[in-house]
């Protein structure tokens, strides 16, 4: 596909620091001012214990022994570890191995979606968010309007941007979230960033986002402005939907 030229980088403000509401039950006071909502996707608008990128790993494991012609131990390895020092395995797959990324996604994302189940309350949550609403994710776009779809969510978004609109680079280099965000005319000092992976979460911070990690666990950090178990939940005390 054909992308627009890479914006010139951001410079924003750095945020404050977070505030003392990071597990605070009554959020919303800190939210008036957000215009726009960014979610990311795989276990964000689903729970973790849907479990559906088990099914990604896996085949994630099986593209890089099919790539690099290594087994399946040393493909693990791999995967794991361009995961931690890349952001993505992709990021690492095409840093040290020129692997075409097209491909690599169209096979990883080749999976049973079954396993998600729509979620009426959710989207109901989510369509109650004044505001532009967008899905940001390390996937491709085509592979998060099917598990969009999946989760009786389409047609909530104002946007879907993947990893091939931040040409790339994933997630959480702040390069990425700047080309992505410049496509979207998005100011980060009225926007809010919902994600799972805590480390995802420090370019939006120091961009002058409100951060909300989505985790089973707490991850008590400065670039972290609040915590939920369950986006629903959270979405239920800014929105007064009970």
């Amino acid at each position: 596909m054909t992308l627009p030229p890479v914006p010139a980088p951001f410079n924003r403000p750095i945020a404050p620091p977070a505030p003392a509401g990071y597990l605070s039950p009554m959020p919303a006071e800190h939210f008036s001012h957000i215009r726009t909502w960014v979610f990311d996707l795989d276990n964000t608008l689903y729970p973790p214990r849907m479990r559906r990128f088990d099914q990604i790993e896996v085949r994630m494991t099986n593209g890089v022994m099919t790539a690099l012609n290594v087994d399946r131990a040393h493909a693990d390895h791999l995967r794991a570890t361009y995961w931690k020092r890349y952001g993505t395995t992709l990021a690492g797959l095409m840093a040290e191995h020129r692997i075409d990324p097209d491909a690599y996604l169209a096979d990883v994302h080749n999976i049973d979606f079954s396993v998600l189940s729509p979620d009426p309350v959710l989207a109901r949550r989510i369509a109650a968010l004044p505001g532009r609403r967008i899905v940001y994710t390390n996937a491709d776009a085509p592979y998060a309007h099917r598990v969009l779809a999946a989760r009786g969510l389409t047609g909530l978004f104002d946007a879907v941007y993947g990893v091939e609109h931040a040409r790339y680079r994933p997630k959480p280099e702040r390069a990425a979230f700047e080309t992505v965000f410049a496509l979207d005319n998005l100011d980060p000092t009225t926007a809010a960033m919902f994600e799972d992976d805590a480390r995802n979460l420090a370019a939006p911070h120091a961009m002058g986002m409100k951060t909300v990690h989505i985790a089973p666990e707490p991850e008590p950090a400065d670039h972290i402005h609040h915590h939920a178990e369950d986006l629903s939940d959270f979405l239920s005390r800014l929105t007064g939907d009970d």
